[in-house]
């Protein structure tokens, strides 16, 4: 299971409004479900390299309901994939991992851009609808003149785009079934 960026930097007001507020709740119980049943977790963390980014210093501290345990990866990066300059693809190469289980922040970037090159490398992907959540941050333009999304609809839209050619979009309930 990956969990991706799900940290204190995303409380900052600086994203907008949001969805799902319940998202850390249904990765907690995910977390416990793995840890129960002794699989794999890595943790991804962002670590900004822009001044004064949510995402650095305090930010990029792991929520509390997330943190990892000892001895569970901790994966660093500063773009939006989990794979692009960590050794993350290599983790999983090494445990033998070849189906991956997605949730975090935020399902239009980082958790979206991950999933897609999981899968495009291979790996079969579940994500987590419920247990991810998106921002009104990048909605404060309107292209069109149209109404600007909210975080639901950015949420949904992001989840459509992945679901059946990227990964098998699901419910945490369905997920924790199969463990």
């Amino acid at each position: 299971m990956l969990l991706i960026d799900i940290q204190l930097g995303f409380d900052n007001p600086v994203w907008g409004d949001r969805n799902n507020p319940g998202a850390e709740e249904r990765a907690k119980d995910l977390l416990t479900g793995w840890r129960t049943a002794d699989l794999p977790v890595v943790h991804v963390r962002h670590v900004s390299t822009k001044p004064g980014s949510p995402l650095s210093g305090s930010g990029t501290e792991f929520k509390p309901q997330v943190a990892p345990n000892a001895g569970e990866v901790i994966i660093e990066k500063s773009v939006n994939s989990a794979f692009i300059g960590t050794s993350l693809h290599a983790h999983l190469q090494t445990i033998g991992a070849t189906a991956l289980t997605i949730c975090g922040l935020t399902t239009p970037h980082c958790v979206s851009t991950t999933t897609r090159m999981a899968a495009n490398m291979g790996y079969k992907v579940r994500l987590v609808a419920n247990a991810c959540a998106a921002f009104t941050s990048n909605a404060d333009v309107s292209f069109d003149g149209g109404p600007k999304p909210t975080a639901e609809e950015i949420h949904r839209s992001a989840l459509a785009h992945l679901h059946r050619e990227f990964a098998q979009v699901c419910q945490s309930a369905e997920v924790l079934k199969d463990i």
